[in-house]
């Protein structure tokens, strides 16, 4: 089916005519229907197979006519990836926002947008503060719906589709979805229309690779010469071909340490226009960071060999310049975390999954379940450029090889079950639907419940019960008051509920509060204590330090799991050696953890002042402490020059840091300021 036949605004075809796309792919044509006619809908394709596009379409034949649309994400890069997606179509006249920020904050201008894309969490806190523009949508995307599934995010996803649909149920809804099993009763429960289709784009070879062969699933074999290891043999094969690929491990440790090796193996066969653009990127990589990390050098030294690697530990920027690189084919292959998957649009030519197993708190090392792997193969061959796809999984021995074929691509993808029956999910859920006005009564409560996909594929009465016994913790916790059937919160249970909590972090943190103690270690560990704060696994050379750390600590209470309580004091101590400035290097080696995000500050008091600028962290903060800088008023009447001459600082952030305390500097005034450009 053309787009030109659909019946859009002539400027649409116009933009997409610019983007190369004429013609709709078979599933399209087959959702596109039910999408412009303001149906719901549950598209469940494969990777690639353009199920964005539907949404998008949807989107502006409604904002056209004067609606406003919802486009709810997983995870902030793909926010960012969808936004400026959306924006190609600004020059129709809407405008396009995106909220993944605070989830303790109402933000006014989004009233002015009319497509804003949100990830679930932020979505669900938009919902708690009753953002009256949630019932003038008049279409709601969920993407990677399928993820409602998922452990973490799947009850916020859930629970965010029910309330919206509650508050607002004439918008239509699309759901984004890769094959699934039982996507079908995804569409019953959304009341929706349900395409599901096996079609690709690009056809997909997979196989599985042993010694030296990959034995494919339509019986062909490749031998792939062998380098210093198989999956730098295999780059390499790909690269010979004018590919590019795709290698996925389980940890961010593997991340970085395969990519170190691929790229030493492969920088030998780029071309030296490829080298020279590689090693500038490489350079610029520390205007990527407001503080140098060892990270960011480890990744400039990849990135610099062709090879770059892509997990939660990189910073948002960090991310950018890899999968910009990798898109425009400079760099030849990416190794990742499997978070990659999820969504985020960086096909290649050959998919590599080494890792078929992670750690799980519980089970210990578990398989990865196939809609995982099958999203993670998906991304194999690149529309437009590649004649296929290949999907490459790794065997240990021979007998292994027929084995995963039949596990992982001859088996279908497993159905997706809610996991808002769990406890934590039911508490922070319940409580939300309490704290926010949502509902008022009891029964409310349950009918609300009632709406869940939770609810439309399990037994109501087990349901009812688990949420009964959440209220009587809520009541007895002192988060809500029950009264003959009514339910109003405390101030307690409305802020726990604004912070985003479980309501079992609020009780621990405020029980330790009322304890007569003031020292830091004491009210770290009990932060620790939380089941929102990960803990630190410990080592075997762990046990002594973390001890003493507690015999120091005068921790003297009936402890009921030893060692859970070694990996919370531990845990503690990381956070005590970070906020006492320890550098980083310092922090890595003694808690055995590789350099993340996740900490905002990690100072001293002194320094806060200091590092609400931008551009200022904790190593250029403590820098201009010790020249005596100590307060913002400090840098105000500072010579220019003087914070030029840091090393940590240099001449352009010392002229951005005058214009945030308001002194602004005429351009060039800086001495040596001239051919610096952005590497200070």
């Amino acid at each position: 089916m053309r787009v030109a036949g659909l019946g859009l605004d002539a400027r649409i075809v116009e933009i997409l005519k610019g983007q190369g796309i004429e013609e709709l792919y078979p599933p399209q044509t087959d959702a596109i229907g039910p999408a412009l006619l303001g149906e719901n809908l549950v598209l469940a394709i494969p990777t690639a197979s353009g199920k964005s596009l539907v949404a998008y379409l949807a989107i502006l034949a409604s904002v056209l006519r004067g609606g406003k649309a919802l486009y709810i994400v997983p995870l902030r890069a793909l926010a960012a990836e969808k936004y400026e997606d959306l924006k190609e179509f600004e020059q129709l006249g809407m405008k396009v926002g995106v909220s993944v920020g605070d989830y303790d904050s109402v933000d006014p201008t989004l009233e002015k947008f009319d497509v804003i894309v949100a990830t679930s969490e932020r979505a669900d806190s938009l919902l708690r503060h009753r953002t009256n523009w949630l019932q003038q949508l008049t279409v709601v995307v969920a993407d990677e719906v399928h993820l409602i599934n998922d452990a973490d995010r799947g009850p916020t996803l859930e629970i965010t589709l029910a309330k919206l649909r509650q508050v607002n149920p004439k918008a239509q809804v699309l759901a984004l979805s890769a094959t699934i099993k039982n996507s079908d009763q995804l569409a019953k429960w959304l009341e929706a229309e349900h395409v599901k289709s096996e079609w690709r784009p690009v056809p997909l070879k997979e196989g599985v690779y042993h010694d030296g062969l990959i034995h494919f699933v339509d019986k062909s074999i490749t031998e792939i010469k062998a380098g210093e290891d198989a999956i730098s043999g295999l780059v390499a094969d790909i690269m010979s071909t004018g590919g590019q690929a795709l290698v996925f491990v389980n940890t961010r440790r593997s991340t970085e340490a395969l990519a170190k090796v691929v790229g030493s193996r492969i920088r030998h066969d780029l071309d030296e226009k490829k080298k020279d653009h590689l090693k500038k990127v490489a350079e610029s990589l520390s205007a990527a960071q407001d503080e140098p990390t060892s990270m960011g050098a480890r990744l400039a030294r990849c990135i610099e060999n062709g090879a770059a690697f892509h997990n939660a530990g990189l910073t948002n920027p960090q991310r950018a310049i890899v999968e910009k690189e990798f898109r425009k084919g400079r760099l030849a292959c990416i190794v990742a975390t499997p978070t990659l998957a999820a969504g985020i649009n960086l096909p290649a030519r050959r998919v590599i999954v080494r890792d078929l197993n992670r750690f799980d708190v519980n089970f210990g090392l578990a398989p990865i379940p196939v809609l995982e792997v099958k999203q993670m193969c998906g991304r194999a061959g690149r529309p437009r450029y590649d004649k296929y796809g290949e999907a490459i999984l790794f065997a240990k021995d021979i007998d292994e090889v027929d084995e995963l074929m039949e596990d992982y691509f001859l088996s279908e993808p497993e159905a997706i079950e809610s996991k808002l029956g769990s406890e934590p999910a039911l508490r922070m859920h319940v409580l939300a639907s309490v704290a926010t006005g949502h509902v008022g009564t009891e029964e409310d409560l349950l009918a609300f419940f009632n709406r869940t996909f939770f609810a439309s594929a399990g037994d109501v009465y087990t349901i009812h019960g688990k949420i009964r016994e959440v209220l009587d913790f809520l009541e007895k916790e002192e988060f809500i008051n029950r009264h003959d059937g009514f339910l109003k919160p405390t101030f307690f249970g409305k802020r726990t509920s604004d912070l985003y909590i479980d309501p079992l972090s609020a009780v621990k943190m405020r029980d330790t509060l009322r304890k007569p103690r003031d020292d830091p270690i004491f009210h770290l560990w009990s932060i620790c204590t939380t089941p929102d704060m990960p803990k630190l696994y410990l080592r075997r050379g762990d046990y002594a330090w973390v001890e003493q750390k507690i015999e120091e600590a005068e921790f003297t209470f009936p402890i009921e799991d030893y060692d859970f309580f070694l990996a919370e004091v531990k845990t503690a101590a990381l956070l005590d050696d970070w906020t006492a400035e320890r550098t980083e290097e310092e922090v890595t080696k003694k808690f055995g953890i590789g350099p993340a995000t996740r900490v905002q500050y990690g100072v001293k008091e002194e320094l806060l002042e200091l590092i609400s600028l931008r551009g200022v962290g904790r190593v250029r903060g403590r820098a201009l402490h010790q020249r005596g800088f100590k307060s913002l008023r400090d840098l105000q009447k500072a010579n220019p020059n003087d914070l030029a001459r840091i090393p940590a600082i240099g001449p352009n952030l010392a002229k951005k840091i005058k214009e945030q305390v308001g002194v602004p500097i005429e351009r060039g005034a800086l001495e040596g300021q001239a051919g610096l450009g952005d590497f200070a």
